[in-house]
């Protein structure tokens, strides 16, 4: 994607890796909207960096997204850049009882929000002279963490619709691209200082670097051999991947 000049509207806005990117993309001289569920953290943001919108909204609900939507066209006719960031990463029992509702929260966030939020502006983007969707997924879609399945399961189902958007967008103004990170130290499971996950700010430059291209996938250096993973010989790295966390676990 073009680097400056755009619209871009980031859900999940407020913490992590969407604030950062957001104030990143603002300093870089695009006008920047952040989306989230808490108006309070909404307010701070804008009050802190003036020149960066808020749309409140929560990405798990239909009447939501739709009536954000409806606000960020109206608004902002001008939006060229959606990034499908909001997540949520419980941890569950694959082999035990899983609980429903916070599954159908898990999927309702990171799979159905972003498939969503993207068919409610789709239309409006295709009518920019160039326009972009970057999904947020993860590392974990291509080898799962066992202590996160549904979590891993969703982000593995938001890369696959990626590459089918991509596909059917192929003709037309809208790129998709996919940023999969690896573990960030931010909030989405605790922030902690733990050395095996990567630095905010490190995660954020070297994504930045890459998301000028034309690169369909943005993949920092730490996620490569994740990515080169799949295939018919997978199970081994995903074994030894899982085991080497449960000798030394991530702290919630």
């Amino acid at each position: 994607m073009n680097m400056t000049g755009n619209t871009i509207f980031i859900t999940g806005g407020t913490s992590g890796i969407g604030r950062a990117l957001a104030e990143a993309l603002h300093t870089l001289g695009n006008t920047v909207i952040i989306g989230g569920r808490r108006k309070a953290l909404l307010d701070e943001i804008t009050a802190a960096h003036p020149g960066i919108g808020a749309v409140e909204m929560d990405v798990s609900d239909l009447a939501s997204i739709d009536a954000a939507a409806a606000t960020l066209m109206e608004r902002y006719p001008s939006l060229n850049v959606l990034v499908n960031n909001a997540g949520i990463m419980p941890f569950d029992d694959a082999g035990g009882k899983i609980d429903d509702a916070v599954s159908r929260r898990i999927l309702d966030t990171n799979l159905l929000g972003p498939i969503r939020l993207t068919s409610a502006l789709v239309e409006h983007l295709k009518r920019q002279p160039r326009a972009t969707i970057i999904h947020n997924t993860s590392m974990l879609a291509y080898v799962p963490l066992a202590a996160t399945a549904v979590y891993s399961a969703s982000k593995a189902a938001l890369h696959s619709y990626a590459m089918s958007q991509r596909f059917m967008l192929r003709d037309t103004s809208v790129r998709v691209q996919e940023i999969a990170p690896p573990w960030v130290d931010t909030d989405l499971i605790r922030k902690s200082g733990d050395p095996r996950a990567m630095p905010l700010d490190a995660f954020i430059e070297q994504t930045l670097a890459r998301l000028g291209s034309d690169a369909e996938e943005i993949i920092v250096d730490a996620v490569k051999p994740f990515r080169a993973n799949p295939g018919p010989d997978e199970h081994a790295l995903v074994n030894q991947f899982n085991a080497a966390v449960v000798a030394d676990p991530i702290p919630v």
